[in-house]
């Protein structure tokens, strides 16, 4: 009988071990060896869920992991925790791992990059004292958490003089206004520092200043055009404030809330090829490129937008799993493919929703679109149903062919999850005009007569036949 195949994946998180597992379902131990190597502490988890694990929504930490490593381990996956790979040798078909201080080398006929991304961490004074955290993985959060519960020295104090901590958030995208709220419903000050013009730079300015003013009524000091130039320390070495070029703010906690890039240093130094944002690039198969038996997917690669035609690094779970599934697929005998995206995301800070799908004002000029964009202000149920909350959103739709090429929503309860309308609409090509015949549910307690997103596309609809 022939020997069995190796898989080796590299990260055992969303797409690595969906891959893995894939794979195994398709292909039993005596056709395929699967090995797998994690470098942190932690399997199959969410880490788009620790934001509301810090602020106390999700009340424990396992909560978030889906399969422990001993559950993979049961189904035939051998998963190795802890262990770090430092060098891939693709000619050689092997890679180099290290654990508990030991290295050595491991053969592969099938490899899965599945590395994921990092925080980014601008080469700052004092950005890695202790009391500054980033908050990409459980590690992560629960360094974060286990802070959190440690005694501080008091901040400033609340009216009946009882001691309040302060929270400083650098970067005001999906993550920083997250985190702000975890802070919020810790009882912290916040304050979020943003060097940009407005928060929430995946929308168009005039929809993230909706963000900036909800967040402001909330409590939250939200500081625009503050480019951050160290973080101050005391005499222990621990963060106490974080300043600008014109300001400093006091801080029992930093958070960095500025994105990520993805993690492919070891890709980098191999010589696969990376995008424009530093992405693997790979083909519809989620193969890289020019490599029969190299697979990477999640947030280490760059996918098509299949709006603008152009790759673009987006770091979301819902795609980080799909992509494992297609690896496995393929690399178990199977066949799948992974067309693109459209850019949607959803995220929320305390009860302000925020939503965005297809392209930007400045995407869709960027690619040499022309367009109509429109704002409405509508509710989310019928005007004179009881807990009605206000949305707000714009659609961009392409000059003369009406195709819908982006929508942003901001508002309450229920608005956010509108924007899967729209997401559909891209999918299918729709235009604006096409979008305003769509049989969506209505009844008072869900949605106007007229749903927001059909009044927006009614009105994106006239724009471009005026245009």
């Amino acid at each position: 009988m022939a020997a069995a195949e190796r898989m080796v994946v590299i990260g055992g998180d969303a797409t690595g071990m969906s891959a893995a597992a894939q794979a195994r379902r398709l292909k039993s131990p005596d056709e395929l060896e699967i090995v797998a190597f994690e470098r942190g502490g932690f399997s199959s988890y969410s880490a788009c869920g620790i934001p509301y694990w810090v602020a106390g929504d999700v009340a424990e930490r396992d909560k978030l992991i889906a399969r422990s490593p001993e559950e993979h381990r049961s189904r035939g996956i051998d998963l190795r925790m802890r262990t770090e790979a430092v060098e891939l040798d693709v000619d050689g078909q092997r890679v180099r791992v290290r654990e508990e201080g030991t290295e050595r080398w491991v053969g592969y006929d099938q490899l899965v990059l599945a590395t994921g991304a990092v925080p980014v961490r601008p080469p700052l004074p004092g950005i890695d004292a202790e009391g500054v955290y980033g908050v990409q993985t459980l590690d992560d959060g629960q360094q974060l958490l286990d802070a959190l519960e440690q005694r501080v020295e008091p901040g400033s104090t609340t009216g009946d003089g009882a001691a309040r901590r302060r929270a400083v958030v650098v970067g005001a995208g999906y993550i920083g206004v997250e985190m702000a709220e975890a802070f919020v419903r810790r009882g912290y000050a916040v304050t979020v520092l943003e060097k940009a013009e407005q928060p929430m730079s995946t929308l168009d300015p005039d929809m993230g200043k909706l963000v900036h003013e909800a967040m402001c009524s909330m409590g939250i000091e939200t500081v625009l055009g503050a480019a951050v130039t160290e973080v101050l320390t005391d005499a222990r070495g621990r963060a106490r404030a974080v300043a600008t070029e014109d300001a400093e703010y006091p801080a029992d906690v930093v958070v960095l809330g500025l994105g990520v890039k993805p993690a492919t240093e070891l890709a980098r130094e191999a010589g696969l090829p990376l995008g424009e944002s530093g992405g693997l690039l790979t083909d519809l198969a989620m193969r890289v490129r020019g490599r029969q038996n190299i697979w990477a997917g999640g947030d280490c690669v760059e996918v098509l937008n299949l709006v603008s035609g152009r790759a673009q690094h987006v770091p979301l779970g819902t795609h980080a799993n799909k992509h494992g599934q297609i690896i496995g697929a393929n690399i178990g005998g199977g066949y799948a493919t992974f067309p693109g995206v459209v850019g949607t995301a959803v995220s929320k800070v305390c009860d302000l929703e925020i939503a965005r799908t297809g392209l930007l004002e400045a995407q869709a000029a960027a690619v040499g679109l022309r367009f109509a964009s429109v704002v409405i202000e509508s509710t989310t149920r019928a005007g004179y149903y009881p807990g009605t909350r206000p949305i707000h959103v714009k659609m961009i739709a392409e000059h003369r062919s009406g195709r819908l090429l982006g929508v942003q929503i901001v508002g309450r309860e229920n608005a956010g999850k509108r924007v899967d309308i729209a997401a559909v609409a891209l999918h299918a090509a729709m235009t604006v005009e096409q979008m305003t015949a769509l049989d969506l549910g209505y009844a008072p307690p869900f949605s106007p007569v007229w749903d927001p997103v059909l009044i927006a596309a009614r009105k994106a609809a006239a724009a471009v036949r005026e245009g």
